[in-house]
């Protein structure tokens, strides 16, 4: 691929603030800025999804001059997630915004923030039920509903597929799975799947497993899998293969990078989950929950199909925000 694709470098360049086990007041280095502190727990900045939120964030909170955001790493790990989020309690920050690893795990200590009399936020992916907290989100199902649909008619009869699965018990990826399930599978009774298995959201994860699977089944028609960076592994695997040129592939998010490869025709389709939709709507939500404009707010983005029909639309996006350069 000629083109730099800025939302795989994220990791390089995102500037984070090292808070998980760190003590004391961190007020000296919050910069001049007055107003409230706000923390931002990621999930993981090895996922390019989750590094492209939290650019965002940082971008978008630069628009609000009473607001300063830090980012801290949950590192795909539970315990350090968690421990990130008591030490956020700890330094007195005015809200707390939580993107899940696990959001079981990660459900008391977001009880925790709520508790000590904090703003807590959890996104993408949002925990219900827990009082008192508010959320930003997508709706998962949808995302893998709108490729589903588009499937039905896309996937050969007696289609031979592989599934790519996010995190055990992560709303999001059983969410997608469960749509996958009732919308494609129920309507494609004729379609084999040949194996499945979680990859974990990773892209070397779906890389291997996808080697994996064409030594041990050969003829796939279709990847379908519950986020582009897992589609993109598995790609990745059958590139340069002739056999594989027309092999199909589904994701989820938009990322610039699945964008690119279904302008190329490389890859089928995937649904926008927009970080700059998801940064835009949590700094909305924190500022309204902060000022007292409101107390409570449970909202989600929209879903859109990307297609080779425009994908080239969010191509252009991704070039003037500078996410993707020549």
């Amino acid at each position: 691929m000629r083109k730099k694709i800025l939302a795989v470098l994220l990791v390089l360049t995102l500037v984070l603030t090292a808070l998980a086990g760190c003590g004391g007041d961190n007020k000296d280095a919050q910069g001049d800025k007055d107003g409230y502190r706000v923390a931002y727990i990621a999930r993981a900045q090895s996922d390019s999804f989750a590094a492209w939120l939290a650019n965002e964030m940082k971008a978008e909170a630069d628009n609000y001059d009473d607001i300063t955001l830090d980012v801290i790493d949950g590192q795909a790990d539970d315990e350090k997630e968690n421990a990130a989020i008591e030490n956020a309690i700890a330094n007195g920050y005015d809200a707390i915004i939580v993107q899940p690893n696990n959001g079981e795990a990660q459900r008391p200590y977001v009880e925790q923030i709520v508790s000590a009399g904090i703003i807590a936020i959890t996104t993408n992916a949002r925990i219900d039920g827990i009082e008192g907290a508010s959320s930003v989100d997508a709706d998962p199902y949808v995302q893998a509903k709108v490729n589903a649909e588009a499937a039905i008619k896309q996937v050969p009869k007696n289609g031979k597929v592989v599934v790519l699965k996010g995190p055990s018990g992560n709303f999001h990826a059983d969410e997608r799975l469960k749509a996958w399930k009732e919308v494609f599978f129920s309507a494609r009774p004729d379609v084999k799947i040949l194996a499945e298995d979680f990859a974990n959201w990773n892209k070397d994860e779906a890389m291997q497993l996808m080697e994996d699977w064409i030594m041990a089944h050969g003829e796939i028609d279709a990847i379908i899998s519950m986020n582009d960076n897992m589609a993109a592994g598995a790609l990745e695997a059958v590139k340069g293969k002739a056999e594989y040129a027309d092999i199909l592939s589904y994701g989820v998010d938009g990322t610039a990078e699945a964008c690119l490869l279904i302008e190329e025709g490389k890859m089928t389709s995937t649904c926008l989950q927009s970080a700059i939709d998801l940064a835009k709507l949590n700094m909305e939500t924190v500022h309204k929950l902060l000022t007292g404009e409101e107390t409570q707010i449970d909202t989600d983005i929209a879903a859109p199909l990307i297609t080779k029909d425009n994908a080239s639309e969010y191509v252009n996006i991704y070039k003037e925000r500078g996410l993707i350069t020549e």
